[in-house]
């Protein structure tokens, strides 16, 4: 493990790396939400769009139903944080700001990503919903910096 850390180079433009990162954080929700429904009360692929989690409701416990919400939300969330991220990405490759950087900033939001995920999918209270709001408003700050700081860049070329 130590050896693939250590070839990893953050001087290299890895952040473009985060584009399908970022889209699988927002994918993988989704697939967990179907392959639950499919399990538990059987997935309708003649009519997919029907097999959500308001479907479910009545068919599978209490619990599961707002799990199953709560995979779509967190689906539903990754898929309207993405065009910001993507535009993020690659104004920051465009503008030719520090790779190093970039990368870290990508890092960066990738794990608010997961935490995000995380909290979102498998936390139920007040608590975690306080905690997964902070994840997103944190998260935010990444994608936006980027944004100016190659805007900034490209306005002073």
């Amino acid at each position: 493990m130590n050896s693939i850390l250590s070839s990893i180079d953050l001087n290299g433009r890895l952040s473009l790396y985060s584009i399908p990162v970022i889209w699988f954080t927002g994918f993988y929700p989704h697939t967990l939400k179907y392959l639950t429904i499919d399990k538990l009360v059987g997935y309708n692929n003649a009519l997919p769009r029907a097999s959500d989690a308001k479907s479910a409701s009545g068919k599978v416990p209490q619990h599961v139903a707002l799990r199953l919400s709560r995979l779509e939300g967190a689906h539903n969330n990754g898929n309207e944080a993405m065009p910001l991220w993507f535009a993020a990405v690659l104004a920051g490759n465009f503008a030719g700001l520090d790779n190093r950087w970039l990368n870290i900033m990508t890092a960066s939001y990738v794990a608010t990503r997961l935490a995000y995920n995380t909290v979102y999918i498998y936390h139920n209270d007040i608590a975690a919903g306080n905690l997964r709001s902070f994840f997103y408003f944190f998260g935010l700050l990444f994608p936006l910096t980027i944004l100016f700081k190659a805007a900034a860049k490209v306005a002073n070329q």
